[in-house]
């Protein structure tokens, strides 16, 4: 079946989204080493995924890790410098499925003051036909829950979906929903799967 909307993740899939990268270069590989054995980052941040307030989260954080203070703070006050490249060939594959009016949606694992934040660099992100951002839904892939309320809201489920993401959990937990999906591994492989599915020409998927 030829799906009638396209689901994107974001982070890795339309945005890069390395913070080890990001503190390697500001505070050096060893530091950086040491600060991520010290603390759960990404634990951290799935808090700000889930809804809670982005500087509180990391207030909370130095508060309980004092000698990593600085090295937090360049997480919030440098969001940006860690969500950075756009990955330009993913979003013209978003721009030309628009083109073709076929409906894009979100589905993304990301704060509410984060996505905000982000949006005023990467326009594209208030493109979507439809938004369906964790911080807003108080839930995060790969919970069942998230899928459902996207299929409640859409009115589209099952393989009439297509679905992009660069975690294999959170495939998994589209596919056992009966969605069409695709791990995303480079935005060649995307266009490709695309292509396959009839929704763009290899011309368009460039």
């Amino acid at each position: 079946m030829t799906p009638k909307a396209v689901v994107f993740d974001i982070g890795n899939v339309l945005i890069e989204w390395q913070p080890e990268r990001f503190y390697e270069t500001s505070i050096g590989a060893d530091r950086t080493r040491a600060l991520f054995a010290a603390m759960d980052l990404y634990a951290m941040n799935d808090r700000v995924d889930r809804g809670e307030n982005f500087t509180e989260v990391l207030a909370q954080t130095a508060e309980a890790h004092p000698e990593w203070r600085a090295e937090l703070d360049l997480w919030h006050d440098n969001w940006l410098d860690i969500a950075t490249p756009a990955i330009d060939h993913s979003v013209r594959l978003m721009e030309a499925l628009q083109e073709r009016d076929i409906p894009v949606f979100s589905l993304t694992n990301f704060g509410i003051e984060t996505y905000a934040l982000a949006a005023t660099k990467y326009f594209f992100l208030r493109g979507f036909d439809l938004d369906f951002i964790s911080g807003h839904m108080g839930v995060t892939k790969p919970d069942a829950r998230i899928y459902e309320m996207l299929e409640n809201e859409s009115g589209l489920q099952g393989n009439a979906l297509l679905f992009t993401d660069d975690r294999a959990e959170n495939i998994s937990a589209a596919a056992a929903r009966g969605w069409q999906t695709h791990l995303f591994q480079g935005a060649r492989g995307w266009a490709d799967r695309l292509v396959a599915a009839g929704l763009l020409t290899a011309e368009e998927a460039i």
